[in-house]
């Protein structure tokens, strides 16, 4: 039997992690149980309003291992292995203590917005409550139904991280990325990061399994946070045989720890198509473009999709570019985030199904009697002959096609502005080989000399 652990809402904007306190985690219950397939980050419903940053939820999953371990991390200069399978019938009070002492000793409780909660499993919900929670808002009460007789809950404060460490454990992956995690030393948390910039583009040429870890449009590294939690950066790929090479290639400030995770990361399991749209959900519809695109305050562009507003934000920079390219009559499709005052699709990616032509005016229509050129009789009426009297429509004038900025295909922000569910196009276009994953840990092998972190690139401090 597994023990499932969930783990939700211990962080703030002001500094902790919840990833770091499921290191925590992993570090204290791996001394005498074993640590099963590999600790899950699952993000929810990025349209919550109460989230904190990513909305991203923890899992991580413990008993006997049987099979051949893999080692998937290293926490206090020790080795962390990962079995694919369990055996054993391992109370879940048994472990309960111990969890309540780093969630009481990390999670940010000073904060009022922090409320965690933590859940402790002999088996996962049925995965409906994911689909829910990762799609749309789910009360407590809902989780806390879906959990009834499963284990244990234990709530602090008003305990709505309930919620997301329930729907963790409920996941039952049918797409899946992974993320390396690495943390800083204690003594440098809330100081400026060192992460070489051209370590991590060479990074990105070479690995190509790995996705957003330089937005090459606006120079930005995109692995490191900025805010003053315990990360030092983290490489999301769909090869998790890539991500340790991925990791050793970048040039850093030494790290503390790191650690494998599997996500939902990249997966678009947020979307769904459904109209007429609902507030607080992704949608993904199809329709032709009824307004074109227009600039307001504060540089967003918003356009109309079928009568449905779509507002392209200004921190999605060159994004808006392209989709102030588009004209009526354009088809498009459209996956985008339900904000509901004002009530707008906030896009997320956009593909290009049909382009309407766009034509310019290049001369009067000649008269059929003189072949003269016509005069214009005033805005919108017909062309008349001034010596001949003949009249002719609009439709006469000579045209000639414009070429359109845009292509059919696919358009998303850059890098640095996309969100963590949102799957890149890198993923969608299978321009990455794909490799076999399942709930097991994969089979890959590297020298414990080449996954220590006293191995990791430093930066030059000459």
């Amino acid at each position: 039997m597994v023990l499932w652990i969930g783990l939700d809402d211990t962080d703030s904007l002001r500094g902790m992690c919840t990833t770091f306190l499921a290191t925590e985690l992993v570090r204290e219950l791996s001394t005498d149980l074993d640590l099963i397939g590999y600790p899950r980050i699952v993000r929810l419903n990025p349209n919550v309003p109460w989230k904190t940053r990513g909305n991203g939820a923890l899992c991580v999953r413990f008993g006997r291992g049987r099979g051949e371990s893999t080692p998937i991390g290293e926490i206090a200069g020790r080795s962390i292995l990962s079995f694919p399978r369990s055996t054993g019938n391992d109370d879940p009070r048994s472990v309960v203590g111990r969890i309540e002492r780093l969630v009481e000793r990390w999670a940010c409780f000073g904060d009022p917005t922090t409320n965690p909660a933590f859940v402790v499993f002999r088996r996962p919900p049925t995965a409906r409550l994911y689909w829910r929670a990762v799609r749309r808002i789910i009360s407590k009460e809902e989780a806390l139904d879906a959990g009834r007789g499963l284990g244990l809950v234990r709530e602090y404060k008003e305990g709505r991280g309930v919620i997301g460490a329930t729907a963790a454990t409920a996941w039952h992956p049918h797409d899946r990325t992974y993320e390396i995690l690495a943390y800083r030393h204690p003594i440098a948390w809330g100081t400026p990061r060192e992460v070489d910039p051209e370590s991590v583009r060479r990074m990105d040429r070479a690995f190509p399994s790995t996705f957003n870890n330089y937005d090459h449009e606006n120079a930005r590294i995109v692995i490191a946070p900025r805010s003053p939690c315990p990360v030092l950066l983290g490489i999301r790929g769909d090869h998790v045989k890539d991500l340790v090479g991925a990791f050793r290639t970048v040039r850093s400030e030494p790290a503390d720890r790191w650690l494998i995770f599997e996500t939902n990361q990249g997966t678009d399991d947020h979307v769904i198509s459904a109209l007429p749209i609902e507030p607080s959900t992704t949608v993904d519809f199809r329709g032709d473009v009824t307004r074109g695109p227009r600039t307001i305050t504060g540089g967003h562009l918003i356009f109309s999709v079928d009568g449905y507003e779509v507002t392209a934000y200004e921190p999605s920079k060159q994004f808006r570019e392209k989709v102030g390219s588009l004209v009526p009559e354009d088809r498009v499709r459209v996956i985008g985030s339900v904000r509901d005052s004002p009530r707008t699709v906030n896009l997320e990616k956009v593909q290009v199904l049909h382009l309407a032509e766009v034509t310019r005016k290049i001369a009067n229509p000649t008269c059929p009697q003189c072949g003269k050129r016509m005069k214009s009789m005033g805005r919108a009426a017909p062309y008349r002959c001034a010596r001949c009297g003949v009249r002719r429509p609009r439709s006469a004038e000579a045209r000639e096609s414009v070429p359109r900025r845009l292509s059919l295909g696919w358009y998303e922000p850059p890098v640095g502005s996309r969100r963590h569910l949102s799957k890149p196009l890198q993923r969608m276009t299978g321009s990455v080989p794909s490799e076999k994953t399942s709930l097991e840990p994969a089979r890959f092998r590297v020298p414990e000399s080449e996954i220590s972190l006293r191995s990791i690139g430093r930066l030059s401090r000459s």
